[in-house]
């Protein structure tokens, strides 16, 4: 099996280690892996300068050149999936096959935008002879952008795709406890020919690096993909320095099935989505409102197929599920499953942690939970579904709302009516209707509400890393 890799920061086309470092941790045996060493203040001043002059550059360079360098980092990427795969499995805990196929979206990602730099169109506006008013699109500047621990490739992937196809240079700040996915990014964008400076990586206390980051004027966007908690204090720094920031926050996906569904079909199709990634999705399918005539066979095939889910290392073969990120996950789901069941609500399956080694949680379900137990406003941010009944569409929709998030929604029906009520009603960014799938490289992603703002991905994507200016040109002096 490949080791795990070396880490190190990246800055100015350099490697380097510093002397303050934290253990990287295998989820799925408690042992260090690694050795991550953090960023210090004189590092990220260096990744600062770096990032100005890595500007400079990059920003004249043409969108073919760009796009060049997108495709040939790809094309390595595609190259070393195994060996990413295998790192991303033994920090993570995902299964290697789920490891494998973030490689492959990571790279889509790279691809689509790499496209997209060669389209980043600007407009002529109709005007008097002898005048022209043009719109023009510009890359923004140097962006901090800071990923989360859940997907170690694809998210970091989405903002370095975003910014260097725009013809930004950009800081990445990746999570202390899965760096070996970004690490990958940068070694294959170096190898690639990317010149220094354009891409810098970080790793260290997350507070720290984004209160330095955030506060200089180099910085000119920040792009973060993480809780609504820190999203919004990142959101408060950056408005103080008048900095456009891009959100891609916290969830809590309804999922309505109509009674007209074909309910065993759609009950599967839950509960191996719920699971995945070991729930700890942004976009996890995780509040199923059912319609009550086929609550009971929905819940029952449902609980089924989640119990039969296999648990277990990632390496080995068959794991459908690997364990949590850490031990306070472990905790805060416990905690979640204890206040339900105080309040009446039915545990179906699972609800402990499984075996004395490893952040290993039980597929769990939860059915008639009221609307009092936390979970209902809370994502819980694993392997945890909630199953009720309503009584109508209509019922379905207004709970489906009832929380302050509204990243992912999911609704099954073949009827042309409710699905047009799903479309329209639902608050939320990204409405999936007879699927679980929420993103893809060429479709726009984000939430609103307290989901964020902004989007990734699509025609719409490129767009958050770049300015418009306007330009008015009378041909004589007025």
């Amino acid at each position: 099996m490949t080791t795990y890799p070396d880490l190190h920061l990246y800055i100015d086309g350099n490697w380097r280690k510093t002397a303050d470092d934290l253990p990287v941790l295998n989820p799925a045996t408690e042992e260090e892996i690694g050795r991550l060493p953090c960023a210090r203040k004189r590092d990220l001043d260096d990744a600062l300068d770096a990032a100005a002059k890595g500007f400079k550059l990059w920003s004249r360079v043409s969108p073919c050149e760009r796009a060049s360098v997108l495709c040939k980092a790809s094309a390595i990427m595609r190259e070393r999936q195994e060996e990413i795969a295998t790192a991303i499995t033994a920090e993570h805990g995902k299964p290697l096959n789920q490891a494998r196929l973030e490689v492959i979206r990571g790279c889509e990602f790279l691809e689509w935008d790499a496209g997209e730099a060669t389209r980043t169109y600007g407009r002529v506006i109709p005007s008097a002879p002898g005048v022209r008013y043009m719109v023009h699109h510009q890359p923004i500047g140097t962006v901090a952008a800071f990923s989360p621990w859940n997907f170690p490739m694809s998210q970091p992937c989405r903002k370095v795709a975003g910014a260097i196809a725009a013809g930004c240079s950009i800081i990445l700040k990746a999570a202390e406890e899965t760096p070996a996915g970004a690490l990958h990014i940068a070694r294959a964008f170096h190898d690639a020919g990317l010149p220094p400076g354009v891409l810098n990586l970080v790793f260290g206390t997350p507070s720290e690096i984004s209160e330095h980051l955030i506060t200089q004027d180099q910085v000119r966007l920040v792009a973060f993909t993480g809780s609504t908690a820190v999203g919004r204090h990142l959101t408060t720094l950056a408005s103080q320095y008048m900095t456009p920031v891009l959100m891609e926050l916290g969830g809590h996906a309804p999922v309505i099935v109509c009674e007209d569904t074909d309910v065993e079909a759609a009950a599967v199709t839950g509960a191996v989505r719920k699971m995945r990634n070991a729930g700890q999705v942004c976009t996890s399918p995780t509040r199923f409102f059912v319609h009550e005539s086929i609550f009971e066979a929905y819940a029952e095939t449902f609980v089924r197929r989640a119990s039969e889910t296999v648990v277990g290392n990632g390496v080995d073969a068959g794991v459908e599920m690997g364990p949590l990120a850490n031990d306070r996950r472990i905790e805060a789901l416990t905690d979640l499953v204890e206040d339900a069941r105080k309040q009446g609500a039915e545990l179906r399956t699972g609800g402990n942690r499984r075996g004395g080694k490893g952040y290993f949680f039980e597929p769990t379900v939860l059915a008639n939970v009221p609307d009092s137990a936390r979970v209902m406003q809370e994502e819980p941010f694993g392997p945890l579904a909630i199953i009720n009944p309503v009584g109508s569409l209509d019922e379905a929709i207004e709970k489906a709302n009832s929380v302050p998030y509204g990243l992912a929604a999911y609704g099954f029906s073949n009827r042309a009516d409710y699905v047009d009520r799903m479309i329209e009603g639902i608050e939320a960014g990204n409405v999936s209707i007879n699927t679980l799938e929420a993103s893809l490289p060429e479709t726009p992603f984000g939430g609103v509400k307290s989901s964020g703002y902004g989007r990734e991905g699509g025609t719409e994507g490129l767009h958050n890393y770049m300015i418009t200016k306007n330009v008015s040109h009378s041909m004589t002096v007025v």
